[in-house]
């Protein structure tokens, strides 16, 4: 039988925390007295690390005013996620399509620029924890697109870069995955944009969870 491994990215990919994260960030720049990067702004920097992301939104900061930023970011995510108005939802269809693919043999993993603390919350949202056998985010090493994550989650679950799919919605995603030497689908629906993901190497870019289903069963993998 061969042994299919897909990785996914959890915000703008499985979850729809575009709000939250948009607002957040506005509201820690304010804080720190600083124009709102906006959405546009920020969402070239979501799958990035917080810390390196601040880097490149606040490249004029120095290290104790990004402290400041990542520090209210972080305080402005807690508060939030108690707020129904921020409710991050899992895309419609993520927990079908996670579901189905356990059923048919796959093995699940997690890379993600979240903390452990903001991926452990997810995961218990909705329900996801006993899915993935691996899951590695920001806290646990270099974030995207260094290698790392994709990398520790093969090692985990001994699987070969031809037997696994990276699926992600940026182009720090698709960055990711080629450096580890695995194939990469993109989604529409969050972050990134089609232009951006295809660049960086996507094979492809699903614009539907049923497309995205179809483009990974699809995909020929190493037995």
């Amino acid at each position: 039988m061969t042994f299919r491994f897909a990785v996914f990215d959890i915000d703008g990919t499985l979850v729809d925390s575009r709000a939250i994260i948009t607002a957040c960030m506005d509201r820690a720049f304010i804080g720190a007295g600083l124009a709102p990067p906006g959405f546009e702004r920020t969402r070239r920097v979501i799958g990035l690390s917080l810390a390196v992301g601040l880097e490149q939104l606040a490249p004029q900061a120095d290290d104790g005013l990004r402290t400041l930023i990542l520090e209210s970011y972080r305080t402005a995510f807690f508060q939030m996620r108690q707020d129904p108005a921020f409710h991050s939802p899992a895309y419609e269809g993520a927990d079908a399509l996670l579901r189905s693919l356990l059923a048919d043999n796959w093995v699940l993993g997690i890379a993600t620029g979240k903390s452990r603390r903001g991926l452990d919350a997810m995961l218990e949202q909705h329900a996801w924890a006993d899915l993935f056998q691996a899951h590695f985010c920001a806290d646990d090493g270099p974030g995207k697109p260094h290698p790392h994550m994709v990398l520790e989650n093969m090692r985990v679950v001994g699987a070969k870069p031809g037997q696994t799919l990276v699926i992600g919605d940026s182009e720090h995603d698709m960055a990711m995955a080629v450096a580890a030497g695995t194939p990469a689908i993109g989604v529409s629906w969050g972050f990134g944009t089609t232009e951006e993901m295809r660049a960086a190497g996507a094979l492809c870019v699903a614009h539907t969870m049923e497309e995205l289903e179809e483009a990974l069963k699809g995909h020929q993998l190493l037995a």
